[in-house]
């Protein structure tokens, strides 16, 4: 019987050999994480056992669709490739905004995680709209990377009824429905790379950008879902695509397309002119984003940081347009790359608003002990030699040093038009979709999308 909090992980041994290690990481203290200490022998058997859900992605609709789907009763199973990673930001360090903050105090309404979450690894806080009505105000806070990953950890490990697994999934188990109404076809679990199956009658995929993925720098092109991030230091390693979960799709008859979306440069931060530049302070007290904190404080309200902003000039658009030719050659597009609603990319800003003298960006620390600066509004895929003109062309930035260069990934989604109003896909009973592989972009909607298909899936399995 798996208890709560515990994490199956497969230490390389295959099918054959009739085991797997429980890991119990139990609920951290103060944001800590814990050892493998605890691991023991299990038999091989349970890892066959039937579920209620699966969820498949670590991510921020995985995390959500896991705990709401356990919170609703169901047996509940978490995959996800890599346990440490549960809950990376790869993006932004940042949550909320405007229309994103209300998505993370509807989530928080329902019991979600994120609003906790972000209360507890918030290093800057702010209310954006603050002079305008409250329908429009948007909260928003910048998060300490580790610190967020270690309590979104802590909180998925604290849900009764949900297990983790640290494995990869290959491929959904599909069978012929037998229903007179809905699809053709009803989904019964998923296949793990070492041929092992998990047994569900509900299954909710949140594959973010893993879905035949491929990340770009320049003309340079890796199938990935995404860089692995080393600390402050420069990775060039990835974390593998997922390919046959969008065969299966294709086989379905699903409507897949391809999207784009990037991330910027980080920069080290001693290389950087902060007197040049206008600061913008935490607001004190800042406010919780959970209505559990309402009245109450945010964890780090003692270590509060300060933001800084620059801004885009004409050298820098003369760089981006002169050198638009050595961007990626996308599939999507016409070449251009389709990007999801709400992400340009600094070539499409420039291109797009070609009368604009600059544009905004921001400089946000990545977190209390790390030396990197996300800036905020400047993504892009250019060849690193051209972020670096690109980087220094700016007021503050002119020796700026570029740690982990930007890059773009294209990955195939799924139209949203071909799901019912539950999330669940109509041409597949039991199978449930949400997060970017549904076209969507950010954490928020990723979130709040994962807690409407969990809780689906869950009650539609308990009947």
């Amino acid at each position: 019987t798996r208890g709560r909090g515990e994490v199956w992980l497969d230490m390389g041994r295959g099918p054959s050999s009739g085991q797997a290690l429980p890991l119990a990481l139990p609920a951290a203290a103060n944001g800590s994480l814990y050892g493998a200490s605890a691991a023991s022998a299990m038999a091989g058997a349970a890892r066959h056992a039937f579920f209620d859900v699966v969820v498949v992605g670590g991510g921020h609709a995985g995390c959500e669709a896991a705990a709401a789907a356990a919170r609703a009763g169901a047996r509940t199973i978490l995959v996800t490739q890599r346990v440490d990673t549960i809950g990376e930001m790869s993006c932004n360090p940042s949550i909320g905004g405007i229309g994103k903050g209300h998505l993370v105090r509807e989530v928080d309404a329902l019991d979600g995680l994120m609003g906790g979450l972000i209360d507890r690894a918030g290093i800057h806080f702010r209310m954006l709209n603050r002079r305008k009505g409250p329908a429009v105000q948007g909260p928003r806070a910048q998060a300490d990377r580790d610190l967020y990953r270690e309590a979104a950890l802590a909180a998925v490990l604290g849900v009764d009824g949900l297990t983790i697994h640290e494995g990869s999934v290959e491929d959904l188990i599909v069978e012929k429905s037998s229903s007179a109404g809905g699809g053709a076809h009803r989904v019964g679990g998923v296949q793990l790379a070492g041929g092992e199956a998990l047994r569900a009658g509900r299954v909710v995929l949140t594959t973010g950008t893993f879905l035949r993925g491929i990340v770009h720098v320049g003309r340079t092109q890796r199938a990935a879902g995404r860089f692995v991030r080393d600390g402050d230091k420069r990775s060039d390693d990835v974390e593998p695509p997922t390919t046959a979960l969008a065969r299966t799709l294709d086989r379905l008859q699903l409507p897949l397309g391809r999207l784009k979306t990037g991330t910027p440069p980080r920069l080290e931060a001693s290389t950087i002119d902060y007197g040049a530049l206008e600061p913008q302070p935490s607001e004190e007290p800042p406010l919780p984003f959970s209505f559990l904190n309402e009245g109450g404080e945010v964890a780090m309200k003692d270590s509060l940081i300060t933001c800084h902003k620059t801004f885009t000039n004409k050298r820098t658009h003369e760089i981006v347009l002169a050198n638009a030719h050595v961007l990626p050659a996308y599939e999507s597009g016409e070449g251009k790359g389709a990007g999801p609603r709400y992400c340009p990319s600094l070539f499409t800003k420039v291109e797009r608003f070609p009368d604009r003298d600059g544009h905004m960006v921001w400089l946000e620390p990545e977190g209390l002990n790390s030396s990197l600066v996300y800036p905020n509004g400047i993504s892009s895929a250019f060849p690193l030699d051209v972020q670096t003109e690109l980087v220094r062309s700016m007021e503050g930035l002119e020796h700026a040093e570029i740690v982990q260069p930007a890059y773009d990934v294209e990955y195939d989604y799924v139209d949203p038009r071909s799901l019912s109003h539950a999330l669940e896909v109509r041409q597949c009973a039991g199978l449930y979709l949400a997060g970017q592989i549904i076209g969507t972009t950010g954490y928020e909607e990723a979130a709040a999308l994962g807690t409407m298909a969990g809780a689906n899936a869950a009650l539609a399995a308990l009947g």
